[in-house]
């Protein structure tokens, strides 16, 4: 072993939300980002991975809570995550509930859950290193990067799986802000439309209303009509991917800011550009905490980048 190289003993992931449904390999490729995609299919073929014990084959597709166990790696950097002091700080300033079991964060917006490609740190590498005593630091859930809001932290494992559950049994509302152009319908109260989610030739993913695509239910209320924009209250009662903004967009009311599912023009009309991000807010989290059968409810406030455009909105006649 060189010195530009870091043994890894075996290790043991456990599948959360973000996991769920992905193939072995994409799960993989992501997971292990230093690792060659060649020594990762060797991996598979060779029976080094395993998937709750058992010998896991390319196509295997993951499920909440598997244990899917890798072999020693190698990896081509010794260098640790280093992640800024301010945005340690950013964090911390940001939690909206603490106990023993769970932590409810405020996310900032341009911060991925997870460090990726683009972002060499995300949010669990921030708290592991602000909190490294913790024993247990886990996603419950996960937003977008430039969506904020609330975003639940396990720091048990046994909070971890009662939370998966809740959320697979509907039993956590979650509440979402967002402002759409146009002046939506009185009488719209919920898009029932399936979802198929699409690798496109870049390797960019997309998602679809497709009648071959998954149930995707979302609830809508009206928070405040403006003269050619709305504020929507969401609840999206399934958990698909970008479920929110491909719902609204197929109704013709896309997310204001939105690069991918949104409509750019009428966007540099609000003096937003490229660098500005969509207007998508989790607002609010509801459920009953699985150790002390407590209703919790918990708020997030807007970030301030998002005020000035509802400043900025004329009232409808």
């Amino acid at each position: 072993m060189n010195a530009e190289t870091l043994y890894q003993k075996a290790s043991t992931i456990t599948v959360t939300e973000h996991g769920d449904g992905q193939r072995i390999d994409n799960f993989l490729f992501k997971t292990l980002k230093n690792i060659p995609k060649s020594r990762i299919y060797r991996m598979l073929r060779t029976g080094e991975v395993r998937i709750n014990k058992k010998r896991a084959k390319a196509s295997n597709k993951l499920q909440i809570d598997d244990q899917v166990r890798l072999p020693p790696l190698y990896q081509n950097s010794t260098e640790k995550t280093v992640v800024p002091l301010s945005a340690q700080e950013r964090l911390l300033t940001a939690i909206l509930y603490e106990d023993e079991d769970l932590l409810i964060l405020n996310k900032p917006p341009g911060i991925p859950v997870h460090g990726g490609t683009l972002t060499s740190f995300g949010i669990i590498d921030i708290l592991r290193q602000a909190w490294p005593d913790a024993p247990f630091l886990e996603l419950v859930h996960r937003l977008d990067k430039d969506t904020s809001g609330c975003l639940m932290i396990a720091k048990k494992r046994s909070t971890l799986k009662a939370l998966h559950q809740l959320l697979q049994k509907g039993a956590c509302q979650k509440t979402y802000l967002a402002l759409v152009h146009g002046v939506w319908p009185q009488d719209w109260r919920s898009i029932d439309a399936p979802l198929l989610k699409r690798i496109l030739p870049s390797g960019e993913h997309k998602v679809y209303v497709h009648l071959d695509g998954k149930e995707a239910l979302t609830q809508v209320h009206i928070e405040k009509t403006f003269a050619e924009h709305t504020l929507l209250r969401l609840s999206p009662k399934t958990g698909r991917t970008h479920q929110l903004r491909v719902h609204l967009s197929h109704k013709g009311y896309p997310i204001v800011g939105d690069p991918k599912y949104g409509l750019r023009e009428k966007d540099k009309q609000l003096r937003i550009t490229e660098k500005s991000r969509l207007f998508l807010h989790a607002y609010r989290l509801g459920f009953v905490h699985p150790k002390t059968e407590v209703k919790i409810r918990v708020e997030a406030p807007l970030y301030e980048d998002l005020k000035p455009i509802l400043e900025g909105m004329l009232p409808l006649d």
